[in-house]
């Protein structure tokens, strides 16, 4: 279970503090536990900041406070501090990237099951698309993301696995493996009955809850040719938003 850990203080030294912070993390290299740090200033209390530090666990937080290197950096912290930090243990019980849930939506909704509708529920109506296997590398408009899924839908029964994933800001990058059967017409050529595989990555930019641009990176000349496609056919349908 994730462990958070909340460093409530007042200092009026914020810059030692973060040439503290920034030794710490030189110093505790191949050591540390810490997996993710954020700092934030109260608006309303120039002097009044919280730390939110993150760790895998609270094993593994305990195991990180062991450390020479971090007791030596807590005695630091509380001399550049007015007074005696506040420290709050937390188990993450909930934790919701909304943005990726969105995203998950479409791959696990759309792209595996078919469900259209969604699509009008997850993408912009002005949701711009960039493939480089098309003709034009950026495509305007949700109605073309459903002419792909349609047309990937119907060439093959597919399945879709997300292999790692990255939320940041407002966008999420997915790494997938795509495997399809070829049981319908694909770009003019008739059903080979064969399985084939890819592997690719789709970025994700989402704004109001709702994805607003995407980027395709996959070999599709690679599975053209496992398919024995002319290559000199013009790949102007790209893969686009199906799997």
């Amino acid at each position: 279970m994730t462990f958070v850990q909340l460093v409530d203080y007042k200092t009026h030294q914020p810059e030692a503090m973060n040439d503290l912070l920034d030794k710490y993390v030189a110093q505790s290299h191949g050591k540390r536990t810490l997996t993710h740090s954020i700092v934030g200033k109260d608006r309303d209390m120039n002097d009044h900041y919280v730390d939110v530090v993150e760790f895998p666990s609270y094993e593994e937080a305990m195991r990180n406070s062991n450390l020479p290197e971090t007791d030596r950096m807590f005695h630091e912290m509380v001399a550049l501090c007015d007074g005696m930090p506040k420290f709050t243990n937390l188990d993450v019980v909930r934790d919701e990237h909304l943005n990726t849930m969105l995203v998950n939506r479409v791959f696990e909704e759309v792209m595996l099951n078919g469900n259209m509708a969604v699509m009008e529920e997850c993408f912009a109506s002005n949701y711009i698309d960039h493939d480089i296997s098309k003709a034009e590398q950026t495509v305007v408009g949700r109605d073309e993301m459903m002419k792909d899924v349609r047309m990937w839908r119907g060439g093959f029964e597919m399945s879709f696995a997300v292999d790692a994933q990255l939320a940041q800001d407002d966008l999420v990058t997915t790494v997938w493996t795509w495997r399809g059967k070829h049981t319908g017409d694909f770009m003019g050529m008739a059903p080979t009955g064969k399985t084939y595989e890819t592997t690719g990555t789709t970025t994700f930019r989402c704004r109001d809850g709702m994805i607003a641009e995407g980027w395709w990176h996959y070999d599709l000349m690679r599975l053209m040719r496992e398919m024995g496609m002319d290559m000199s056919m013009s790949a102007d349908k790209g893969m686009g938003a199906a799997r």
